[in-house]
Protein backbone atom coordinates (compact mmCIF):
# COMPACT_ATOMS: atom_id res chain seq x y z
CA UNK A 1 0.00 0.00 0.00
CA UNK A 2 1.48 3.65 -0.70
CA UNK A 3 2.45 5.65 1.86
CA UNK A 4 -0.09 7.79 3.42
CA UNK A 5 -1.27 10.90 1.63
CA UNK A 6 0.75 13.42 4.57
CA UNK A 7 3.89 11.75 4.67
CA UNK A 8 5.06 11.32 0.99
CA UNK A 9 8.57 11.55 0.81
CA UNK A 10 10.56 14.12 -1.82
CA UNK A 11 11.73 11.97 -3.58
CA UNK A 12 7.85 10.89 -4.25
CA UNK A 13 7.02 13.91 -5.27
CA UNK A 14 9.50 14.37 -7.15
CA UNK A 15 8.79 11.31 -9.38
CA UNK A 16 5.52 12.71 -9.60
CA UNK A 17 5.71 15.85 -10.80
CA UNK A 18 8.99 14.66 -13.11
CA UNK A 19 6.86 11.94 -14.42
CA UNK A 20 3.58 13.02 -15.35
CA UNK A 21 3.10 15.26 -18.38
CA UNK A 22 -1.09 15.52 -18.51
CA UNK A 23 -3.00 17.06 -15.76
CA UNK A 24 -6.38 17.86 -15.52
CA UNK A 25 -7.01 20.73 -13.17
CA UNK A 26 -10.74 20.57 -11.72
CA UNK A 27 -12.01 24.17 -10.88
CA UNK A 28 -10.38 25.92 -13.23
CA UNK A 29 -11.22 29.53 -12.69
CA UNK A 30 -10.79 32.05 -15.72
CA UNK A 31 -10.05 34.84 -13.43
CA UNK A 32 -6.30 35.07 -13.62
CA UNK A 33 -6.45 36.17 -9.81
CA UNK A 34 -8.17 33.05 -8.70
CA UNK A 35 -4.77 30.44 -7.48
CA UNK A 36 -6.15 27.79 -9.81
CA UNK A 37 -6.02 29.85 -13.05
CA UNK A 38 -1.99 31.18 -11.78
CA UNK A 39 -1.32 27.36 -11.23
CA UNK A 40 -2.81 25.96 -14.59
CA UNK A 41 -0.81 28.97 -16.49
CA UNK A 42 2.46 27.68 -13.91
CA UNK A 43 2.19 24.48 -15.00
CA UNK A 44 1.82 25.19 -18.51
CA UNK A 45 4.49 27.59 -18.54
CA UNK A 46 6.58 24.28 -17.24
CA UNK A 47 5.73 21.96 -20.37
CA UNK A 48 2.70 20.27 -18.71
CA UNK A 49 -0.80 19.94 -20.97
CA UNK A 50 -3.24 21.04 -18.22
CA UNK A 51 -6.47 19.98 -19.02
CA UNK A 52 -9.39 22.78 -17.26
CA UNK A 53 -11.86 21.01 -15.94
CA UNK A 54 -14.88 23.28 -14.77
CA UNK A 55 -19.09 22.76 -15.80
CA UNK A 56 -19.49 26.53 -15.76
CA UNK A 57 -17.28 27.33 -18.41
CA UNK A 58 -17.48 24.39 -19.88
CA UNK A 59 -16.82 24.53 -23.74
CA UNK A 60 -14.79 27.72 -23.49
CA UNK A 61 -11.32 28.39 -23.73
CA UNK A 62 -8.88 28.66 -21.03
CA UNK A 63 -4.95 29.18 -21.65
CA UNK A 64 -5.61 28.05 -25.03
CA UNK A 65 -7.06 24.52 -24.06
CA UNK A 66 -11.12 23.69 -23.61
CA UNK A 67 -12.85 23.38 -20.74
CA UNK A 68 -14.48 20.00 -20.40
CA UNK A 69 -17.37 20.09 -17.73
CA UNK A 70 -16.52 17.13 -16.16
CA UNK A 71 -13.29 14.57 -15.47
CA UNK A 72 -15.38 12.27 -16.99
CA UNK A 73 -15.72 14.06 -20.28
CA UNK A 74 -11.92 14.09 -21.15
CA UNK A 75 -11.43 11.59 -24.01
CA UNK A 76 -7.50 11.73 -23.80
CA UNK A 77 -5.45 10.46 -20.79
CA UNK A 78 -4.73 12.04 -17.76
CA UNK A 79 -1.47 11.48 -15.62
CA UNK A 80 -2.65 13.63 -12.53
CA UNK A 81 -6.00 15.08 -11.17
CA UNK A 82 -5.39 18.61 -9.48
CA UNK A 83 -8.27 18.95 -6.99
CA UNK A 84 -9.36 22.74 -6.58
CA UNK A 85 -12.73 21.95 -5.29
CA UNK A 86 -13.79 21.53 -1.35
CA UNK A 87 -12.95 18.39 0.71
CA UNK A 88 -15.94 16.67 0.23
CA UNK A 89 -16.12 17.14 -3.40
CA UNK A 90 -12.66 15.42 -3.65
CA UNK A 91 -14.29 12.64 -2.80
CA UNK A 92 -16.12 11.78 -6.19
CA UNK A 93 -13.49 13.23 -7.94
CA UNK A 94 -10.14 10.80 -6.62
CA UNK A 95 -13.37 8.25 -7.75
CA UNK A 96 -13.19 9.74 -11.01
CA UNK A 97 -9.65 10.31 -11.44
CA UNK A 98 -9.83 6.30 -11.05
CA UNK A 99 -11.92 5.35 -13.71
CA UNK A 100 -10.36 7.61 -16.30
CA UNK A 101 -7.00 5.73 -15.31
CA UNK A 102 -4.98 8.61 -14.09
CA UNK A 103 -2.39 7.46 -11.50
CA UNK A 104 -2.53 10.32 -9.72
CA UNK A 105 -4.81 12.67 -7.65
CA UNK A 106 -3.58 15.49 -6.17
CA UNK A 107 -5.85 17.83 -3.62
CA UNK A 108 -4.35 21.67 -3.30
CA UNK A 109 -4.26 23.46 -0.25
CA UNK A 110 -6.49 22.82 2.91
CA UNK A 111 -8.15 19.85 0.88
CA UNK A 112 -8.23 16.66 2.48
CA UNK A 113 -10.49 13.83 2.25
CA UNK A 114 -8.75 11.03 3.94
CA UNK A 115 -11.53 8.55 3.10
CA UNK A 116 -11.53 9.31 -0.61
CA UNK A 117 -7.69 8.62 -0.33
CA UNK A 118 -7.75 5.47 1.41
CA UNK A 119 -9.86 4.32 -1.32
CA UNK A 120 -7.75 6.02 -4.00
CA UNK A 121 -5.01 4.23 -2.77
CA UNK A 122 -6.04 1.22 -1.97
CA UNK A 123 -6.80 1.06 -6.13
CA UNK A 124 -3.42 1.90 -6.98
CA UNK A 125 -3.54 5.44 -6.99
CA UNK A 126 -1.19 8.21 -5.55
CA UNK A 127 -3.05 10.56 -3.17
CA UNK A 128 -1.74 13.69 -2.42
CA UNK A 129 -3.69 15.86 -0.02
CA UNK A 130 -3.48 19.50 0.95
CA UNK A 131 -0.60 20.81 -1.22
CA UNK A 132 0.54 22.53 -4.23
CA UNK A 133 2.15 21.17 -7.29
CA UNK A 134 3.61 24.87 -8.26
CA UNK A 135 4.79 25.36 -4.75
CA UNK A 136 6.35 21.83 -4.90
CA UNK A 137 7.71 22.01 -8.20
CA UNK A 138 9.53 25.36 -6.60
CA UNK A 139 10.50 24.16 -3.10
CA UNK A 140 12.02 21.08 -4.84
CA UNK A 141 13.72 23.29 -7.32
CA UNK A 142 12.82 20.95 -10.32
CA UNK A 143 12.97 22.47 -13.83
CA UNK A 144 11.19 22.63 -17.12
Amino acid sequence: MPASSSTHSDATLRDILTSVRTIALVGASANPHRPSYEVMEFLQGRGYRVIPVNPGLAGQTLLGETVHASVSGIDEPVDMVDIFRNSSDAGPLVDAAMKIGARVAWMQIGVTNPEAAKRGEAAGLTVIMDRCPKIEIIRLGLQP
